[in-house]
């Protein structure tokens, strides 16, 4: 099993976590220390403009990541030529960078969705633990292009499960 960043996984009826049915996850680091990822489609009821410290923004959709650390925002974009600083994914998506810069693009272009998510909280593993998941057959490793991972929640975890 080779997970590397960029993997997409996608959770299995044998998940029995809550904060892990039907999701689709994508990993932006795994070391030896462990892994991080975000969940792409569990949309969070409110967007960033609903959050008293960004009620100067664009109406822009946000996504509960994770269960881990709900105080901070985190994102997923593939424009490097607008926000500085990210850290490759795979070839073409980044994980996190310059916020203010993402925020201007989220200000600036009613599509960015289409390339940049918000995630409120993260999804985080230790040393193994996320291979031993996928071992008993709570993840199934799932094919995604830059194009899967910036689609629509919405259907997102039944296309990928057949």
């Amino acid at each position: 099993m080779n997970i590397t960043t960029g993997t997409v996984l996608v959770s299995t009826p044998l998940m029995d976590d809550p904060n892990f049915f039907k999701v689709v996850l994508l990993i932006t680091e795994h070391n030896e220390n462990g892994a991080m990822g975000f969940v792409l489609n569990k949309p969070f009821p409110r967007t960033l403009n609903e959050l008293v410290e960004f009620r100067q923004c664009a109406p822009f959709k946000l996504y509960e990541g994770g269960p881990v650390d709900q105080e901070h925002l985190f994102f997923i974009h593939r424009r490097p030529d607008l926000i500085e600083e990210g850290l490759p994914v795979s070839p073409s998506v980044y994980s996190g960078g310059n916020f203010k810069q993402a925020v201007m693009h989220i200000n600036g272009d009613p599509g960015s969705d289409k390339d940049l998510k918000l995630f409120i909280g993260y999804c985080g593993w230790d040393t193994g633990e996320l291979e031993t998941e996928i071992e008993k057959g709570f993840w199934r490793i799932s094919p995604g292009s830059a194009n899967l991972l910036f689609s629509p929640a919405e259907g997102l975890w039944e296309a990928l499960i057949r």
